[in-house]
């Protein structure tokens, strides 16, 4: 019996294999058509399986012969049939299945000029084809199948990053991206299903040599406007070109991942503008729309240049509009809840941009928020989110005012004097709730004048100042938070491999996220109306003293507070600080 005959024997009752009706084992069915994503023949596993099945059968002799001592008859009636194959044609099968792994299991750099020849011949074919054949499609169908095939082989070279060079050495990869503007979509959707295995992230981290070559060349060919050029014929009805717009969208997100310099690119070839395009559109929640969201979020997070650009692009209303179906609805699923809250972060992302404050007054957005936190949905804590960004430093002043205009404050002082508690559908910690609420408050202290600011300081006196009782509880709450961790920092080992300022640095980050951030925001807010009322001056002395604790506290927490503000506009820096400075001297 020679090889190929044992490898077609099928015997009438063999048993099943341990993992026989495992999904990871099964052979993937046969596709009808290149467009099945996913669908078509994978010889690779297919060579795997028969390497399987003659290992096994290689092996059974020598199995069997060692289990008949033992097994007995148990082991005759599971095996109903004996190859009786000879030493010497077991040998030959072994050596035949570790030739078979060895070819399948590396491409090397051999194997690779010739899949690029191979892929450059039937791309030139399909092409003829196609020129040839221009009115009858069967004619060219077939090339456009073996085009197909080849692009699908091409993906053993995301396996070996050192052959990146080499990939684009030989203009392979300037030919898969050329075909990114085929007509049929389908080669255009293998192409980028090639790309996204390629620029995977822990692929690429394999090789830096590889990594380097591919993402210059990448560059060079301006690869984000070639995807923006095809998502825009890309109809997402199709499920293999709905795939297609979330790998390319992986692509995206790889590249950004490995460079940072691709964020402003993806920016400005067209990607910004076609996300909001597709968040604009009416079509229902999605895991793409999801996706758009999230890569929204990476452009405009640390990239300002693109946060203008999104301005520019009406990205502001966009937001606004897209945020507005949640103000008297909660998400479907854990995956809208995800988007939703994408959403907020980019609008707050964006807010950091002066220009797109205004755009957000002109655009009611603080009306929008405003109306979110008092219909207590989902929504309400990304709105507090929202407003803290929109009220926040000198270019929050007019929304500052605007909000208080619209009777925003009774809304806000609810919140501040109860704090809602947190379940599962209300994302915010207390701590986090807190915190934006009182950044909200000390907002409007700073930027209000005139006879908005006066109606905020009336809210401290009204009711037998409630809300002064409620500040000093909070102050010291977060006092005793920022002094344990004090005290494990002064336990904690010295690092020698750190400077004294870098390790001074350290610390204050770490004592801002343990409470410090809060609790200068409460402290600010006690300054504040302490020095313009005196009622509520003796109310914090009065309070103080009950609880036995002292104003040195409260001076000492602010000054620190002006010594470490933010690098932003020099005079603005100059005249907080001149101001926060006098407020303590008039405590």
């Amino acid at each position: 019996m020679d090889i190929g005959e044992l490898l077609a024997f099928k015997p009438e009752q063999t048993p099943k294999r341990p993992h026989e009706d495992d999904d990871d084992f099964a052979l993937p069915e046969p596709a009808s058509d290149i467009g099945k994503r996913g669908g078509g023949i994978d010889e690779k596993s297919k060579r795997m399986r028969r390497i399987a099945d003659a290992k096994e059968t290689a092996n059974y002799r020598k199995s069997h012969d060692s289990n008949a001592t033992g097994a007995g008859s148990a082991n005759g009636s599971a095996f109903e049939f004996d190859p009786e194959l000879t030493e010497e044609e077991r040998l030959n099968i072994l050596k035949y299945v570790e030739s078979e792994e060895a070819e399948g299991d590396v491409l090397d750099e051999q194997g690779l000029k010739k899949l690029i020849l191979v892929f450059e011949k039937r791309n030139l074919k399909n092409q003829e084809m196609r020129i040839k054949f221009s009115d009858n499609p069967e004619k060219f169908m077939d090339s456009e199948l073996d085009l197909h095939t080849v692009i699908q082989e091409l993906k053993a070279v995301a396996t070996v990053p050192d052959l990146y060079p080499l990939l684009v050495e030989l203009h392979g990869l300037h030919s898969l991206l050329e075909l990114l503007a085929h007509q049929n979509t389908d080669i255009a959707v293998a192409v980028v299903d090639l790309l996204q295995e390629v620029t995977d992230v822990d692929i690429l981290g394999e090789s830096n040599e590889g990594a380097e070559s591919l993402i210059d060349a990448l560059r060079k060919e301006q690869i984000c406007a070639l995807l923006v050029q095809n998502l825009e014929r890309l109809n997402e009805q199709v499920k293999e070109e709905a795939d297609g717009v979330h790998n390319t969208l992986a692509i995206v997100e790889n590249l950004t991942e490995i460079d940072g310099e691709f964020v402003r690119e993806a920016a400005i070839q067209g990607l910004l503008a076609w996300i909001l395009k597709r968040l604009k559109g009416k079509s229902p929640f999605d895991p793409n729309k999801l996706y758009c969201s999230e890569i929204l979020s990476i452009l405009i997070q640390t990239e300002n240049d693109n946060r203008l650009l999104l301005g520019t692009l009406d990205g502001v209303d966009v937001l606004l509009q897209q945020l507005a179906v949640y103000k008297r609805h909660d998400p479907a699923s854990n995956e809208e809840q995800e988007y939703m809250s994408n959403l907020f972060n980019c609008m707050c992302s964006a807010l950091m941009a002066r220009e797109n404050r205004d755009r957000f007054l002109n655009g009611e957005g603080l009306q929008l928020m405003n109306l979110m936190l008092r219909e207590k949905k989902m929504s309400r804590n990304g709105s507090l989110k929202v407003l803290d960004h929109a009220m926040a430093g000198q270019d929050g002043r007019e929304n500052c005012n605007k909000f208080v205009e619209i009777l925003g404050l009774r809304t806000i002082f609810p919140l501040f004097m109860k704090t809602p508690k947190r379940n599962k559908q209300r994302l915010l910690s207390v701590d986090e709730h807190e915190e934006h609420v009182c950044s909200v408050i000390a907002s409007m202290l700073r930027n209000c004048k005139g006879t908005q600011r006066q109606r905020m300081l009336t809210k401290f006196t009204e009711n037998d100042h409630e809300k002064v009782d409620r500040l000093l509880e909070l102050h010291l709450k977060y006092l005793a938070k920022v002094e344990a961790i004090d005290r494990e920092i002064d336990q904690q080992p010295k690092d020698a491999g750190i400077d004294e300022d870098e390790e001074a640095e350290n610390n204050y980050i770490k004592r801002l996220t343990g409470g410090l951030f809060t609790l200068q925001r409460i402290d600010y807010i006690l300054l504040e109306v302490s020095a313009t009322t005196e009622t509520v001056k003796q109310r914090v002395l009065q309070i103080l003293n009950l609880r036995s604790a002292s104003m040195k506290t409260i001076r000492s927490i602010m000054r620190e507070y002006a010594g470490n503000l933010g690098d932003g506009d020099t005079d603005w820096r100059e005249q907080e600080q001149t101001h926060i400075l006098s407020l303590v001297d008039r405590f």
